[in-house]
């Protein structure tokens, strides 16, 4: 077995932020050497990495010089350079998730017709060149109101995705490649974060339950276990690993579902890499996320994924009032709470809705967990100097 623990290998990561920093914890704890690379030169994997160059994840020439430099290459956001992936894989380099499995998934057209193809239970949809024939096709009253529309490429946190109740609704849309999907009258959101090596390996994690803001499109609470019946939850998991054996990735893939109203469980979307969805595991977890990911990606006996108690994860998101220097109002109020870990990103800057920070809320009763969670929600406020 190859030696990664305080020797001379390098693992590289494309991209510095929240996902890489918390990935970056378990590297340090096993002594990794990582290099990163980001566009901003205040990307909060900054402090943690053993070296770090700014540049531009799309970028071609740098995605290729950079995964020259290191014996593995990974990702912590999508919008990475394929084409560069590609070129590295067929130097011989290892690129985990493998460039084939981001290709399927960062156009979403292209990751619906995947579903369908490989017979994923997903919700009915058609894609679309531009706006010109969104517009031809609701003339021709192929779809009913209301409907969601995504951008194919580009979306992430809400952006690129919305509702639409009526034809005016499209006149604000931009105009790119999009789907058209019906909409589900779904009983619940979850997800299911599931782990695979390059032997093979496969873990899935426990089926967490999620809680969106209406206005934001964005996760206000994860919650695991999910409160849904036990075949539920193995249905749930079945799907998943169907996913995850369709994709063949290696690394972690969260499958986000929809939980109809008759039981059915339907793909929404996934994500190659650590998750929100799979935050609480930071501190619920026998094995967390990252780790999780890290054992996978360099082909390690993968961890033990049950939970060791109840946890709900709560997003810190700026407010929507203020922008500018963050300050994390009511945070010592909230530490005093049982059970509860904040996270803070490093990000200096807040502005309404983005991502600053996640609180974990541990306890062996879930729904108790649930009541503290309103209380941090309630309690801590992202705001500005």
């Amino acid at each position: 077995m190859k030696n990664y623990f305080s020797s001379n290998f390098k693992l590289g990561i494309l991209g510095g932020g929240q996902l890489g920093k918390m990935m970056l914890y378990d590297t340090r704890k096993y002594d990794i050497q990582t290099l990163v690379v980001d566009p901003s030169k205040e990307a909060p994997s900054k402090i943690a990495c053993d070296e770090f160059q700014q540049g531009d994840l799309m970028d071609y020439n740098t995605v290729v010089e950079f995964g020259r430099k290191v014996d593995v290459l990974t990702f912590e956001i999508e919008s990475v350079n394929i084409d560069a992936l590609e070129t590295l894989e067929n130097e011989g380099k290892k690129v985990y998730p493998q460039s084939s499995v981001l290709r399927k998934i960062q156009d979403k057209g292209i990751q619906k017709k995947f579903y369908t193809d490989n017979h994923i239970p997903t919700s009915p949809f058609k894609r679309y060149k531009n706006k010109a024939d969104l517009n031809e096709a609701l003339v021709r009253k192929e779809h009913d109101f209301p409907f969601v529309w995504k951008s194919c490429t580009g979306g992430y946190d809400g952006k690129g995705v919305s509702i639409i109740r009526q034809e005016e609704d499209v006149i604000p849309l931009p105009d790119v490649p999009c789907i058209a999907e019906n909409m589900i009258p779904f009983e619940m959101e979850l997800a299911v974060i599931v782990a695979r090596n390059p032997s093979g390996e496969i873990k899935t994690y426990p089926v967490v339950e999620m809680e969106f803001h209406p206005e934001a499109n964005q996760v206000e609470y994860v919650i695991c276990p999910a409160r849904i019946a036990a075949d539920i939850s193995a249905k749930a998991q079945a799907v998943a690993q169907k996913v995850s054996e369709a994709f063949k990735h290696v690394g972690l893939l969260a499958v986000e579902m929809f939980l109809t109203k008759e039981g059915d469980i339907l793909v929404n979307e996934v994500a190659p890499r650590p998750h929100n969805s799979g935050h609480y595991s930071i501190e619920a977890s026998y094995t967390n996320q990252f780790e999780q990911h890290i054992r996978a990606i360099l082909d390690l006996p993968l961890g033990e994924t049950a939970s060791k108690v109840g946890g709900v994860m709560v997003n810190l998101v700026g407010d929507e009032n203020y922008e500018g220097n963050v300050i994390y109002q009511n945070i010592e109020e909230i530490m005093g709470l049982p059970g509860v870990t904040p996270h803070i990103y490093g990000k200096k800057q807040t502005r309404p809705f983005r991502k600053m920070g996640h609180v974990t809320i541990v306890n062996q009763d879930i729904n108790e967990a649930r009541k503290i969670a309103e209380k941090v929600k309630s309690s801590i406020r992202v705001i500005s100097e």
